[in-house]
């Protein structure tokens, strides 16, 4: 069995406070890269209990079991599934091309999914729930967790990506405070499935979710596509966490307007990272309005215009053995895609925040923020964004800066393991597998 008890001294999640606390044009790569310490997941001793097929009555997982999930499994038809804490659940073996290991709840069901910071529920891959201490998770190992919803998106009804077409798997309506659940004290690692080039199962997927929804201290950590994203809807979920996603750490879509907040994104300089023309091209942030085959003037309302607040990006302490582009931009604002930023820290990024042409920069506003990037710290092709005082700007070829976190890097030389963490984040939160 795997022995995590040396590696809890790796671990440091200081509780301190801070500053502020994709769709790649080319196929993602999948990355292998993770600690190679293997962590002691002692559930792999639990009996396991194996689920397929749609959940249409109500039904509880419990902390005795480990729940393998085998294919799509869709909660649906008013049923509600509610997750104990503690509860670890699992994909069964993945048949290449064939998508499994993925938890949807339809628009039409419900999650009551509610861990604790001592007992979180844990999304993972089964060979950390194998008792074998030669096998180690990867990104895929998992399929992702899903919640559909039925708020506003600006194109009015869509099939969730990285699904085959099912109208179960549809979304969006006209319920702004739809309401799917309660998501919070959950880890998913090692998701991620790729249907097709740029359609692709996320860590954790919401489309149209309604501000109803309760979605808080959620950590994604090694997937094989974004950490995070939201395709519309009006949902405000806090204290999320994205380590060391494939492609972005959050990415938003057709018309999302919630608010983040407190939210970390860490990403892992050794990963391959997603492509785009053949050159690396990772964010900490994307953002469109809708794609161009939806509407080319990417004007479709609602506008994708989240708020963030107190949320910090986190790319790499220098640009030393990155290929290509590398991380790319901290923050990307692409096809009429807005946004409000309070408090944010963008920092170890070639560019800390790009408003791309066909985004016009007027239509957001900026405060109380710091970037810094590599080359550029802010760039707007069209416009200027609103400035509301209070910002701080750096551009640094070398180093990128801290604002004053004490260890902000996954990858600093002499402790790779070691990242400051806000408190939220302590107990339930995990950085070395």
């Amino acid at each position: 069995m795997k022995n995590f008890k040396n590696l809890i001294g790796l671990l440091s999640i200081v509780a301190v406070s801070f500053t502020a606390c994709k769709k790649n044009e080319g196929g993602a790569d999948a990355f292998g890269n993770r600690s190679t310490s293997a962590a002691d997941y002692s559930q792999s001793s639990l009996p396991v209990v194996a689920v397929s097929g749609d959940i249409t009555s109500s039904v509880t997982w419990t902390a005795g079991n480990v729940y393998e999930l085998s294919g799509v499994v869709t909660v649906r038809n008013g049923a509600t599934l509610t997750i104990q804490p503690g509860t670890y659940i699992k994909a069964s073996v993945n048949t290449p091309g064939v998508q499994n290991g993925v938890l949807v709840v339809a628009k039409d069901g419900n999650i009551n999914a509610v861990g604790t910071a001592e007992n979180p529920i844990v999304f993972t891959s089964r060979y950390l729930l194998d008792g074998d201490a030669s096998t180690t998770g990867k990104p895929g190992d998992f399929g992702g967790a899903i919640i559909l919803g039925n708020a506003r998106i600006n194109v009015g009804d869509k099939l969730i990506e990285g699904l085959a077409d099912n109208p179960k798997f549809h979304y969006g309506g006209t319920n702004d405070e739809d309401n799917r659940g309660t998501f919070q004290y959950v880890r998913i690692e090692y998701a991620g499935f790729q249907l097709a080039p740029n359609i692709e199962v996320n860590g954790l997927t919401l489309g149209g979710v309604g501000s109803g929804t309760t979605i808080d201290h959620v950590q994604v950590s090694y997937g094989l596509d974004d950490g995070f994203e939201f395709f519309g809807g009006t949902v405000s979920p806090s204290n999320l966490i994205a380590l060391a996603s494939d492609d972005d750490q959050f990415d938003f879509d057709n018309g999302f307007t919630g608010i983040l907040s407190d939210c970390v994104a860490i990403a892992d300089k050794n990963s391959t990272h997603s492509t785009s023309g053949g050159n690396s091209d990772s964010n900490g942030i994307e953002s469109d309005n809708n794609a161009p085959a939806e509407d080319g003037t990417f004007s479709l309302t609602p506008k994708t215009h989240p708020t963030l607040q107190n949320v910090s990006i986190f790319g790499t302490e220098n640009k030393n053995g990155i290929s290509g582009l590398g991380y790319r931009n901290g923050i990307r604002e692409r096809r009429g895609s807005e946004v409000s930023l309070i408090s944010v820290i963008v920092s170890g990024y070639n560019t800390g925040i790009a408003f791309d042409s066909d985004a016009n920069a007027s239509l957001s506003d900026i405060s109380s923020t710091s970037v810094h990037g590599f080359n550029n710290s802010i760039t707007a092709a069209v416009g200027a964004y609103a400035d509301g005082g209070g910002n701080t700007l750096v551009v640094n070829a070398t180093n990128a800066s801290t604002f004053g976190v004490a260890q902000p890097w996954y990858n600093t030389p002499g402790s790779p393991a070691t990242v400051t963490l806000p408190s939220w984040a302590s107990g339930w939160s995990k950085l070395v597998f």
